[in-house]
């Protein structure tokens, strides 16, 4: 979930003063977390002062200067000559060259910035390099654009032979996007106003989100404790939560409103210019998934809604002696069940153990983030809430981001986010071009470390009532997954159909989402108009318009993924290998066949759905 441009990511100042430090680990051994790591970004650069850094940065410069001196205005020349590949293959190594450099400079400061968006020496550290780095990549614009140019004859003769032909799948993958794309210089101004467009809009979105505090009985929390406690055990404590968090994003909510309707304008006028048909176009262009799968997809699991979210509800509602549960209950603990405290010990060893058996390969890759300190796990004030794990470049290694606060959620988390992080150091090999996995199947390592991990603790509950507790909570999270997605996705639609019509006020947004959450969610929870402004937080919204239905299509994927392993087919783990390692290199459709899987069959997404739904049926049965 990432590109060298976007603000959800983040680097070392040393990263933090000595007091914040010393805060968040005393926070963490109070409420028996243990010690909670914090990454090392040195292997990126030393700081923001770093003399590597600003050596870097003058040179990506250069670099791309001389790149437009040498070759804009002369790729169609070079696609007619004899020596096509040996020429067209030199430009397009040395474009791959300057790619890595510019990606590790922004991951660097990107990094930098998400370990406090409050902080007004990362922010301007951050929005520098942005800047810079986008003015340089106007000068490496023309590059594709020309490359887009060339006579389809002329490309397919030059890609028949070495070196061209290694990047083949990055040139097929680009001519994809050749109906869409305009001429040299309204391309550039697309590229340099975007920093002073919907950049600054996202940056303006973090900043405010890091920058709120919610009072919750006489506290003044951050964002992910405060909604850490909408899983606690006390229901005055997540009603509490709940409160503080609508009372304090009701008052944003002109802020929250104006950056919805001029990012969404934003993109209209985007999508207008380039002739993209639908709101979603882009964004199924960019996931090289056809519109019509994920349409069934949607289809489907929205039809799935009273046998799902509907159904699993209904049946905690039960669980809670009531008719219906108000929202803030909707993830509660429950009843009766104990609650701990997972320290991150704990937490380590069983998503390693997890992975461990299922390959050691894949736990080696996992520890490998544990043991030089590749990912950054306290929950800071300014520090970007939410998780993610961000691939930087392929010269370097990932990160990963958690708020670790001991829930059994939190370790799914940690799962998650570790299985990205193996993906993406599998495809790293790949190269800077093709490395980056389509959002078809990007969530695919991740939610399969989840299901992993989920297994192999479930394996070795025998108490009933755990059990059941922990099933739930397995059902809660593949809700969340695929229903909350797929109903985020249908109110993404509902408003950027509607701000084609004019801007939208606050109350118009706040009903499209009641609406939507009304039909996912069932009647078994109750919404009152305390719920209306939860969609101000969600960061994908602004982020990554329509980015939500991968997390629904990589869990209907993987629920399939884990149908065929369960069969213990020979060959499944290396076949499983073979398609992380493929990073962006091949399409999501060849890279299924070898599991006998097909995304554009409808009968595909029952897979997944039926699996949910047989988890839900495992728990109707322990009331008996």
């Amino acid at each position: 979930m990432s590109s060298r441009f976007v603000a959800n990511t983040t680097a070392s100042i040393p990263t933090r003063s000595p007091e914040g430090a010393n805060q968040a680990r005393a926070a963490a051994l109070a409420v028996g977390l243990g010690a909670l790591p914090e990454w090392d970004l040195s292997d990126l650069y030393s700081g923001i002062d770093s003399e590597d850094f600003t050596a870097d940065l003058a040179r990506a410069e250069a670099e791309c200067r001389e790149f437009s001196q040498r070759y804009a205005g002369r790729v169609a020349a070079l696609a007619e000559s004899q020596q096509a590949s040996v020429e067209l293959g030199a430009a397009v190594a040395a474009y791959e060259g300057i790619e890595d450099r510019l990606g590790r400079l922004m991951s660097f400061a990107g990094l930098v910035y998400s370990g406090d968006t409050t902080d007004e020496r990362r922010e301007k550290f951050y929005g520098d390099t942005q800047e810079r780095l986008t003015t340089a990549s106007g000068d490496l614009l023309f590059f594709t654009l020309e490359l887009n140019r060339v006579d389809d004859a002329l490309m397919d003769r030059a890609l028949t032979r070495e070196p061209l032909s290694h990047y083949r799948p990055w040139i097929e993958d680009l001519r994809r996007e050749k109906p869409f794309q305009l001429d040299d210089r309204t391309e550039k101004l697309f590229l340099e106003k975007s920093v002073t467009g919907r950049a600054a809009w996202n940056r303006l979105f973090d900043g405010t989100i890091a920058s709120l505090r919610f009072p919750v009985q006489g506290e003044q929390l951050t964002l992910e404790p405060t909604l850490n406690k909408l899983q606690d055990s006390d229901g005055e404590v997540r009603k509490a939560a709940a409160g503080a968090l609508s009372e304090v994003f009701r008052a944003n909510l002109r802020t929250f409103t104006l950056i919805t309707n001029t990012l969404a304008k934003d993109k209209e006028i985007a999508d207008r210019w380039r002739g993209f048909k639908d709101v979603a176009d882009s964004r199924h262009l960019a996931n090289r998934v056809e519109p019509e799968v994920v349409s069934a997809m949607v289809e489907a699991v929205q039809a799935a809604y009273p046998r799902l979210s509907h159904r699993y509800y209904r049946l905690k509602a039960r669980w809670f002696g009531i008719e219906a549960m108000p929202y803030w209950d909707r993830n509660a603990p429950l009843p009766r069940v104990e609650q701990r405290t997972i320290s991150w010990a704990e937490a380590r060893d069983t998503v390693l153990d997890a992975y461990g058996a299922f390959s050691p390969r894949m736990a080696d890759i996992a520890r490998t983030f544990f043991d030089r300190r590749w990912i950054d796990a306290p929950t800071r004030p300014g520090k970007a809430p939410g998780a993610f794990a961000h691939p930087t470049v392929p010269s370097a290694h990932p990160y990963v981001l958690v708020n670790y606060q001991g829930k059994p959620r939190d370790v799914m988390t940690l799962a998650h986010e570790l299985g990205h992080g193996v993906h993406q150091v599998l495809a790293a090999p790949n190269g800077a071009l093709m490395a980056p996995t389509p959002l078809t199947l990007a969530e695919t390592a991740s939610v399969f470390g989840e299901m992993l991990t989920f297994r192999r603790l479930l394996a070795g509950i025998t108490d009933p009532s755990q059990r059941r507790a922990m099933l739930a909570a397995k059902v809660e999270d593949m809700i969340n997954t695929v229903v909350r997605q797929i109903a985020f996705y249908s109110f993404e639609r509902k408003v950027h159909l509607a701000r084609a019509d004019g801007e939208l006020t606050a109350d118009q947004i706040n009903a499209l989402w009641i609406s939507v959450q009304a039909e996912s969610l069932g009647p078994a929870i109750a919404l009152d108009p305390s719920y209306e402004p939860f969609w101000a937080y969600i960061p994908h919204f602004i982020h990554s318009p329509f980015y939500v239905y991968a997390y629904a299509f990589g869990d209907c994927l993987v629920n399939s993924l884990y149908g065929v392993y369960a069969k213990a087919e020979p060959g499944f783990v290396e076949r499983y290998f073979a398609l992380l390692s493929a990073g962006g290199a091949k399409p999501y459709g060849e890279l299924l066949e070898p599991f006998g899987l097909d995304a554009r069959d409808p009968a595909f997404w029952q897979i997944g759905l039926n699996m949910i739904e047989g988890m839900i049926v495992e728990l109707e049965a322990m009331e008996s």
